[in-house]
């Protein structure tokens, strides 16, 4: 069996729901996750993944993931693989760190134990974009079709 992240770490990250005993030179990801304002959680349809690798988490709530020691690429994304939100992250040895996935009505950001915004790349809600295209769609629409019969009513005098 190869050990892409070294002797002691299985070939994907594992989540856990508390604290669990780190290996030599490893730290640990907290992450917390929200459900977000969707029909559907964003932990049921998104995945999560480290440097990568797919990390399952069974829904919202905080999960502890051990990692080596280092820089990793933490990151949401979607069904289709798109990502919603990422961020990069120094893991120190033997130590935590929290990052905070916030999925909200506007757009996806993501916090370190502090409250600091740590976002890479953040999405725009899903919401936003039903939104914009209602209203392309609406102008299109109505406004197109005004337009289209004013332009008719000055070609006939």
């Amino acid at each position: 069996m190869t050990y892409p992240y070294g002797p002691g770490f299985p070939s994907a990250p594992v989540a856990y729901p508390h604290p669990v005993a780190l290996p030599a030179g490893a730290g640990a990801l907290v992450v917390t996750v929200n459900r977000g304002p969707y029909l559907v959680p964003v932990p049921a349809v998104a995945r999560l993944k480290i440097d990568d690798r797919h990390v399952p988490i069974s829904g919202e709530g905080t999960w502890h993931i051990p990692v080596p020691a280092g820089p990793h690429e933490v990151k949401y994304t979607d069904i289709l693989g798109v990502p919603m939100v990422k961020t990069s992250v120094v893991v120190p040895p033997g130590a935590a760190t929290q990052l905070d996935f916030r999925f909200g009505v506007w757009r996806n950001r993501v916090y370190d134990g502090q409250g600091a915004d740590v976002t890479k790349f953040g999405m725009w809600s899903n919401y936003l974009f039903a939104i914009v295209a209602f209203g392309v769609v609406l102008v299109f629409c109505c406004g197109g079709g005004a337009l289209l019969g004013g332009l008719g009513a000055l070609n006939n005098p």
